[in-house]
């Protein structure tokens, strides 16, 4: 594999300088804002997973302003593998602190992502015009199943995970707009998929700690 082979897979993008997305660069401080915020609502909480997603939010903000400077393939796998890593310590911090199941069990329900995204992945490629964004859509369909298991154990946290839901199906319809409208917006829509899913990914680690809140009482 060749690491630093260029990738343009962005309206913005229409050189390979460092600067050719500055928009969609720049849009990552959203991340780094979002990230802050709930870093000061989970610490001193007795809450580790909560401030590991939280950690891991900021990565992301991080590793998506690499790719959309350097443009290269390790620079996209600094985007791509944190947020793989949210989803999963999500997964199991709901398994484990919301279903309250025990750790084993939290972690093998949350092993079974793999096998979830590559069964529906395949499907919503056949959506027209979703494109790359495909791989993402299992994700929000994931967050409704669990929202609607949810719903007669703890309705506050069903009814916030439906928005979460909610809130990443229009951040997906942004990036998988970004091409097929280019012509006619220079700049692409790709910067609200950045805001959008900062926004969301806040607002679910909020979730997250009003779900344990209420579990605990």
């Amino acid at each position: 594999m060749d690491w630093t082979q260029y990738i343009d897979g962005y309206c913005e993008r229409l050189l390979p300088a460092y600067w050719a997305e500055p928009i969609n660069a720049a849009t990552n401080a959203a991340f780094l804002i979002a990230a802050f915020i709930m870093w000061r609502r989970v610490r001193g909480r007795g809450m580790p997973l909560a401030m590991g997603l939280v950690v891991i939010l900021a990565m992301i903000g991080l590793g998506s302003y690499l790719f959309h400077t350097h443009a290269q393939v390790w620079a996209a796998i600094a985007d791509t593998a944190p947020i793989l890593l949210f989803i999963l310590v999500y997964i199991y911090a709901v398994n484990r602190d919301v279903w309250e199941m025990r750790p084993g069990y939290a972690l093998g329900l949350t092993a079974l992502f793999i096998p979830f995204a590559a069964l529906t992945i395949p499907v919503f490629q056949m959506v027209p015009g979703l494109g790359g964004s495909s791989a993402y859509a299992p994700v929000p369909l994931l967050i409704l199943i669990y929202a609607f298991m949810l719903r007669q154990k703890t309705p506050d946290t069903a009814r916030e995970l439906a928005i979460g839901a909610g809130i990443l199906i229009a951040s997906i319809t942004f990036r998988a707009l970004d091409d097929p409208i280019c012509g006619h917006l220079p700049i692409g829509t790709h910067f609200m998929w950045h805001i959008l899913n900062a926004i969301m990914l806040g607002w679910m680690i909020e979730v997250y700690r009003r779900a344990i809140r209420t579990v605990a009482a």
